[in-house]
C-alpha cells in the first residue's frame, strides 16, 4: 500500500464530466489499496473570472480580500469532487486549506507555505478516508486567507505530500509528460521517462508550463517523488527524481522558451561598491523578480551598463521603482524594451561536455537571432 498525494489541474477538472472522471482515477487508486489525498484546481477559467470580478470592482484592490475572492474557486471544485467520490461509494471529504492547517506567511497573493499540520488528515487516511483539498489557499499568521500566487496548486500539491511523507506526488494535468521542448511547436519533441529535479527546475524557471518553479524547489528540497501524468490517458508520465536514479545522463533534457521577458537598461550607472544592491534592492522589497542580469562597462570607462530582465508583467512596475530610487545611484539614461524572448538549453550532461552554447550561438546566428543578454549555469545557457 502506498501513500499518493494527485493533484489535478484546472483542464483536468474543467466541468462536472472530468470531475466525475477524476473521481473514477481516484477510485482506482483506492481500489488498488492506495491511501489518496486529492489537491485540486479551480475549474478551468473561473480564476480568471474571479480575478475580472475583483478588478472591475476596483483596481487598487486590498490583497487580502482579492484573496477571500479567488481561493474560492478551488473550494468549489474540491466539495464537487468530494461529493463525486461519494457518490461512488468512496469515504471522502473536503479539506479547506484553513482547516488543516496550511500555515503561510502573510504575503498575500504570493503566500509561501511555511507549515502543513498533517496530524488530523493522516487519522482519516489511515481510517480508509479519501482527503481532498483545494490547492492554491492557505492561512496567515493572522487568520486571513492566503494564496500562493497562480500555479500554486502545485505547490499545495507537493508540500502536502512532504507533509505526509508521502511515497509520490502525481500531477495530472493535459499533457502526458515533461517534453523536450514544446511538441505543439517543434513536432520532433520527445516525452522524457525520467528527468532530474535540477533540470525540471530550470525548464520550469525558463518558460516550460508543465510544473510551476516552486513546486520543483519544495520537491527537491524534501526529497519528493513527482509523476507528470495525463488526465486524459492512462499512459506512463515523466518521472522527476533524484540525478543518481538516472542511470546514463541525455547531453541535453530540453530546450524552454519564454515571451513573457522584459528588458531594462540603466546606462551609465556609477561604478563603485553597493550600486547593485541599491538598485535591486528595492526591486526585491517590491517582490518583483529579477531574472537574468548583465553589466558592461560604459563608452566613458567611469561607469557601467546594467541590463537585468523581468516579467513583461513587472516591467511597469519595476521601472517606477527604479526611477523613484534614481536619486540613490544615478544613471545617464533609462532603456527598456519588452520585444524579446528567452531561450534556455538545460542539461546535466553539460557538466561534462564542452561546446553545447557555442553550437546553440550558431543555430541562432544561422536563423539571423540577435543575442542580447546571455547567462550560463553548469547545466543551462539562456539567451
Amino acid at each position: 500500500m502506498a501513500l499518493i498525494v494527485m493533484k489535478f489541474g484546472g483542464t483536468s477538472v474543467g466541468d462536472i464530466e472530468r470531475i466525475q472522471n477524476v473521481a473514477k482515477r481516484v477510485k482506482s487508486e483506492v481500489d488498488a489499496g492506495n491511501q489518496i489525498a486529492v489537491v485540486v484546481s479551480a475549474m478551468s477559467g473561473v480564476t480568471n473570472q474571479l480575478v475580472d470580478y475583483v478588478t472591475s470592482v476596483t483596481p487598487l484592490y486590498d490583497t487580502r480580500e482579492y484573496d477571500v475572492v479567488v481561493s474560492s474557486g478551488e473550494q468549489v471544485t474540491s466539495g464537487l469532487l468530494a461529493l463525486a467520490l461519494q457518490d461512488l461509494g468512496i469515504m471522502a471529504r473536503s479539506w479547506m486549506g484553513w482547516q488543516l492547517p496550511i500555515q503561510t506567511d502573510d504575503a498575500h497573493g504570493k503566500a509561501r507555505i511555511t507549515g502543513i499540520d498533517s496530524e488530523e488528515i493522516l487519522k482519516r487516511l489511515n481510517s480508509g478516508e479519501v482527503a481532498v483539498v483545494p490547492g492554491f489557499q492557505g492561512l496567515s499568521p493572522n487568520n486571513r486567507i492566503t494564496t500562493l500566487g497562480r500555479g500554486g496548486s502545485d505547490t499545495s500539491a507537493v508540500a502536502l505530500a512532504a507533509a505526509l511523507n508521502a511515497d509520490r506526488c502525481d500531477i495530472y494535468t493535459d499533457v502526458d509528460g515533461v517534453y523536450t521542448t514544446d511538441p505543439r511547436i517543434v513536432a520532433k519533441a520527445k516525452k522524457l521517462d525520467r528527468i532530474t529535479f535540477e533540470e525540471m527546475l530550470e525548464m520550469a524557471s525558463l518558460g516550460a508550463k508543465v510544473l510551476q518553479t516552486r513546486s520543483v524547489e519544495v520537491a527537491m528540497k524534501h526529497g519528493v517523488r513527482l509523476q507528470v501524468r495525463s488526465s486524459f490517458s492512462d499512459e506512463p508520465g515523466t518521472l522527476v527524481v533524484n540525478e543518481d536514479e538516472i542511470v546514463e545522463q541525455e547531453l541535453i533534457s530540453g530546450i524552454a522558451y519564454s515571451r513573457d521577458e522584459a528588458k531594462i537598461t540603466l546606462v551609465a550607472v556609477s561604478d563603485q561598491p553597493g550600486v547593485a544592491a541599491l538598485i535591486f534592492g528595492p526591486l526585491a522589497e517590491a517582490a518583483v523578480n529579477v531574472d537574468m542580469i548583465v553589466q558592461n562597462v560604459s563608452d566613458d570607462g567611469k561607469s557601467t551598463d546594467m541590463t537585468f530582465t523581468v516579467t513583461m508583467g513587472d516591467l511597469d512596475r519595476a521601472l517606477e521603482i527604479v526611477k523613484a530610487h534614481a536619486k540613490d545611484f544615478g544613471y545617464k539614461e533609462i532603456l527598456s524594451d519588452a520585444d524579446v524572448a528567452k531561450i534556455s538549453v538545460i542539461g546535466v550532461g553539460m557538466r561534462s561536455h564542452a561546446g553545447v552554447a557555442q553550437r546553440m550561438f550558431q543555430a541562432l546566428a544561422d536563423k539571423g537571432i540577435n543575442i542580447q543578454v546571455i547567462s550560463t549555469s553548469e547545466i543551462k545557457v539562456n539567451d
